[in-house]
């Protein structure tokens, strides 16, 4: 038995993980992980789990956090030893910020093999720093106890025991030689782990209170702003961008922000600097829902879901409305003009005609990927300029959307577009997952595209808007103050990549659109594709 040792833990530690509530496995090929990687695939064929075989670690990260994003469990992800587990860092400190169940399983040299300088080895228990919510460390030998390492990773990863919000768990495992064997080793059954329910706290409905829904708010950030009698600033990212109470995130700028007196802040706000004024101002009370504060902001953290103590005063009526009427003034200052009834019919069948021939704009883009997208559909949103035009411009719609805004780095997004389809379209979902994004977040994870030929292609359109480069920064500061060619050179960084030829690359299709008619055939044509849209100036 001591010979089996390596396949007697990894078969026992799969299985229990099973038991306790994983559902996805991400695989990285490697030496080192060789039985881990063996005992998914044999449960993956018994149907037990399902198997994910990537060869990028660092997109493999982000599929992982696209699969728990989307299913709300945990989800392992197999690593070798060395590189292979500092790739897995980034998606570690996004799931860190954004409370993320993934669970690491990085396998590792035994002790004697370790300080030498030996093939491969690094120190790996710990090199997630603060990222990791634990750090479990084991050897695969005959004191192992796989069952009890799985049970702890899946509640540390949970938070299932009140303590913490959810999020990443390295499990660090040393192997010895031999590395695999082709015996089955029965585990010890383990009970499913279950999370505690978060409690339940009052907040007394007052005048001039706001509800700042941040991204994976959820849909309750709605209900708590009506139940308030509080207006409601729902970024994108929040699935609360809905009802009533919405309005958009410039209301905060008018002369009513000078009214508001508490800011009632559910999930992690990030997109608006007018929203994070108004958080961080000095006579404005702020409460924020979670076991978190926020970062840089003062504040009073209330762990748990926030509830109304008791219904809204006649006031609510009147603050409310006020906000929402001036939403609807923003809204409609930035409407598009349509042809109108007015026209003849041949005056107005050629305003149509020239309407769908004009350039697409981001606002376009934006506003027609969130019209299309509907209740049983998902959306993924990339960190790129196009995320906050949508935040400016679309109004309110019960949508399911995920983003990664712990960080908002644009780090492995079609990863994670990819990860949220195929959990969606595992559970039955009968919409398109669709990912906004700009060319270069496409381009930083164009190892992502890469799809195993043996498992299922997630319907999900990828939209690109080809603007040639990062022009995100041209709304910064910088780009009035620095040399015009060094800016363009180090912050736009211009790209001029041919993204048919790289779509054909990987084998997705490809189509390009270059007006508002063709953006309208797109967005209901092909599911599975990437949609390259050329962005005119706005």
């Amino acid at each position: 038995m001591a010979d089996a040792a390596a396949a007697a833990y990894a078969d026992r530690l799969l299985a229990a993980l099973v038991d306790a509530g994983v559902r996805d496995v991400v695989v990285c090929p490697g030496s080192r992980s060789q039985a881990l990687a063996l005992a998914a695939a044999r449960l993956a064929r018994e149907s037990l789990l399902t198997l994910h075989v990537r060869i990028d670690e660092r997109s493999a990260g982000f599929l992982a956090v696209g699969l728990a994003r989307e299913t709300r469990s945990p989800v392992a992800i197999v690593v070798t030893s060395g590189t292979a587990v500092a790739e897995l860092h980034p998606a570690m400190l996004e799931a860190h910020h954004a409370d993320v169940p993934i669970i690491a399983i990085t396998a590792d040299r035994p002790p004697e093999l370790l300080g030498i300088r030996s093939n491969q080895t690094t120190t790996q228990p710990g090199i997630y720093a603060h990222a990791a919510r634990a750090v479990i460390e084991a050897l695969a030998d005959a004191d192992a106890t796989p069952e009890a390492d799985a049970v702890r990773a899946v509640t540390e990863a949970l938070g299932a025991d009140g303590a913490r919000e959810p999020g990443p768990v390295q499990l660090d495992v040393g192997f010895r030689d031999p590395l695999s064997g082709g015996v089955v080793h029965a585990h010890a059954s383990v009970d499913p782990v279950v999370a505690v329910p978060r409690a339940a706290h009052a907040v007394a409905p007052e005048p001039g209170t706001v509800v700042v829904a941040g991204a994976d708010a959820g849909p309750a950030a709605s209900e708590l702003a009506i139940a308030l009698g509080a207006p409601l600033i729902a970024e994108p990212s929040s699935s609360a961008r809905f009802g009533p109470n919405l309005v958009v995130p410039d209301v905060a700028a008018s002369e009513l922000a000078d009214e508001v007196r508490r800011v009632v802040v559910v999930g992690h706000p990030t997109l608006t600097r007018t929203v994070t004024r108004l958080i961080r101002r000095d006579d404005v009370e702020v409460l924020v829902a979670g076991r978190r504060g926020l970062d840089n902001v003062r504040g009073t953290v209330v762990e748990g879901d926030l509830v109304a103590e008791s219904a809204p005063g006649d006031w609510a009526r009147a603050w409310v409305g006020r906000w929402v009427q001036a939403s609807r003034r923003i809204l409609d200052a930035g409407a598009e003009a349509i042809p109108g009834a007015e026209l003849s019919r041949e005056r107005y069948a050629r305003a149509v005609l020239e309407d769908a021939r004009r350039p697409v704009t981001r606002a376009m883009l934006a506003k027609a990927v969130w019209e299309h997208t509907w209740p049983h559909d998902r959306l993924v949103l990339g960190a790129s300029r196009l995320i906050r035009v949508l935040d400016r411009t679309v109004g309110g719609k019960p949508l399911i959307v995920h983003a990664n805004r712990g960080l908002a780095g644009i780090d492995g997004t079609v990863s994670t577009a990819i990860g949220v389809a195929l959990a969606h379209d595992r559970a039955g979902g009968r919409g398109v997952t669709r990912a906004l994004m700009g060319d270069l977040t496409l381009l930083h994870d164009v190892g992502g595209l890469h799809l195993p030929a043996d498992e299922p292609r997630p319907r999900l359109q990828l939209v690109v808007g080809n603007d040639g480069g990062g022009t995100i920064f041209d709304d910064l500061e910088v780009a009035a103050s620095a040399d015009p060619a060094d800016f363009a050179r180090v912050q736009r960084t211009p790209q001029h990549v041919d993204l048919a030829a790289l779509a054909a690359a990987y084998g997705w299709q490809h189509v390009l659109v270059e007006d508002r008619a063709g953006l309208e055939r797109a967005l209901t044509g092909a599911a599975t594709c990437i949609v390259e849209v050329r962005i005119a100036t706005d």
